[in-house]
């Protein structure tokens, strides 16, 4: 079986952006995605731990399958 890598997350997938922080999305957007913050290796800071990122930005990690309640690694 072949996975697809997803160009644009959905809700409880696992994201990277900005050079190693990575993230969790909490809601998706038409240009972008929320996403709670979960790992922040920069010097960047982030009220709340949340941020809004546009969808071009990121790779998507780990996809959560809400429906079927698994979790998915992609592969690349």
């Amino acid at each position: 079986m072949i996975f697809k890598a997803k160009e644009i997350a959905e809700i409880g997938d696992y994201i990277l952006f900005k050079n190693g922080i990575k993230g969790i999305v909490e809601k998706v957007n038409e240009n972008s995605a929320i996403v709670n913050i979960t790992e922040n290796k920069t010097e960047l800071e982030f009220e709340g731990n949340r941020t809004v990122v546009a969808h071009k930005n990121y790779k998507v990690l780990i996809v959560h399958d809400v429906i079927a309640n698994v979790i998915y690694t992609s592969f690349k």
